[in-house]
């Protein structure tokens, strides 16, 4: 009963109530090429103390953590100011649900609308959810956002959009039919967008890109006729950068784990979403708003909530049934702690060192950055050798760094890609110009 919640007559009193006579004719509509992918564990009975011990043995065979960081592609190394988790660790936050009553839940209204008013000022754009699970989900459902929009049945991806973001949009687009057309790139690494097709739902552009390069979206808009035009970005990139709110963006996507939330092994996420007022009615997730009450008293709640859990089911902008709540307070807690001139002073420091480390590698004969563009705090370098040879040399050494071979989906073969933040020290980074100049 430790670990099973009935027992055998349970489970027969409820067979029976439906009709069926076993677990086996329950699922008989499955088909058996499916039901016999499933094998039982057959599993020895243990205490709890043994369980305990056998899954401690098993953690302590994980690497340690203690490697100095530079893995990037979508998740990044940030510092985390104790006062996020001071202040998300307090009850009436961990244990908020969906403010449902807006009589009874204005704390947690007015931590969606600070967050939402911050989204909105980062990326330029008129109005922002209250969030989505993370950056792949937010640029999916941006896709399909503007196919509700265009009704056209495709759109343009970059070739170098982050592989996980392309493989969460392949299974939404393939569930409800619509065709990807794949842009390929420049020698710089920025987007080639001569050869667009025509009668695009949107056009998908990310920047910085899976390259670290920064695209410029300088008359984007105006070239790809009335196709929405999606942006992903990398949200510290934008104390920086102009936002693509200025360039015309119709939606903007991003992770914002690089906003307060640690890389935590890949999750908890944060998905950042933003577009046009003239779009709020096609916007997935919940938006909440800003009002008064009958004695004229700052008032918040739900504005609009477009989701299958509030109105019926086929007009549902999206099936996703709640937002990173939690993870987007750590998120408005970190932006009004760091606040502007703090945040534009992180961003410099990613800057900053990724470029010094970028020098210094490519000061080594044989490396080279793989691409000619502008990159914001990560980058791609050419190597000369065996990539995978290098990369391990780099793990010896105590460095963390992604393996070669999750850049062959983007065209490179031989490269390795680094992501710098500001927790890297200026010893850290010259350990591994270092160890790259012996590991040739």
């Amino acid at each position: 009963m430790r670990y099973i919640p009935n027992t055998s007559a349970d489970q027969r009193e409820m067979l029976a109530s439906i009709g069926v006579s076993s677990i086996e004719e329950l699922f008989a509509d499955i088909p058996e090429s499916v039901r016999n992918r499933f094998q039982p564990l057959n599993l020895p009975a243990r205490s709890e103390m043994e369980v305990a011990s056998v899954v401690s043995e098993m953690a302590d065979r994980n690497k340690p953590t203690d490697a100095i960081c530079f893995l990037g592609g979508g998740i990044y190394d940030h510092y985390v100011p104790s006062v996020v988790g001071n202040l998300l660790s307090r009850s009436e936050f961990v244990t908020a649900y969906t403010p449902y009553q807006p009589e009874i839940s204005q704390g947690t209204l007015t931590a969606m609308f600070e967050f939402q008013t911050y989204v909105c000022e980062l990326t330029g754009m008129d109005i922002a959810n209250a969030s989505m699970y993370d950056g792949a989900t937010a640029m999916a459902e941006a896709v399909l956002m503007a196919e509700r929009t265009r009704k056209r049945g495709a759109v343009a991806v970059p070739r170098s959009l982050f592989s996980h973001v392309r493989r969460a949009l392949d299974t939404y687009c393939w569930a409800t039919d619509i065709e990807i057309h794949e842009i390929g790139y420049l020698p710089d690494g920025t987007v080639d967008l001569e050869l667009l097709p025509e009668q695009l739902s949107a056009v998908v552009i990310q920047t910085p890109n899976a390259f670290g390069v920064i695209e410029s979206l300088e008359g984007v808009k105006d070239r790809i006729g009335d196709a929405l035009l999606i942006v992903s970005c990398h949200p510290l990139s934008l104390a920086l950068l102009q936002p693509p709110g200025a360039y015309g963006a119709d939606i903007v996507v991003a992770e914002g784990q690089s906003l307060g939330l640690a890389m935590g092994y890949g999750g908890p996420l944060l998905g950042l979403f933003a577009a046009r007022q003239e779009h709020l009615r096609q916007m997935p997730g919940r938006i909440a708003g800003r009002t008064v009450d009958v004695d004229g008293k700052t008032g918040y709640a739900m504005a609009a909530q477009t989701r299958e859990q509030h109105i019926r089911r086929h007009r549902a902008t999206s099936n996703i049934c709640t937002n990173s709540a939690l993870c987007a307070l750590a998120s408005t807690i970190y932006l009004s702690s760091a606040g502007s001139a703090g945040l534009k002073q992180l961003a410099a420091l990613n800057l900053e060192k990724a470029h010094y480390l970028a020098d210094g590698i490519t000061a080594i004969e044989g490396y080279e950055l793989a691409f000619t563009g502008d990159f914001f705090n990560e980058f791609i370098v050419n190597v000369p050798g065996n990539a995978a040879v290098i990369h391990d040399a780099l793990v010896q050494a105590g460095f963390a760094v992604e393996e070669p071979q999750a850049l062959q989906s983007l065209g490179l073969d031989n490269a390795l890609r680094f992501a710098v933040t500001e927790r890297r020290t200026k010893d850290e980074l010259d350990r591994l110009i270092e160890v790259l100049g012996g590991s040739r």
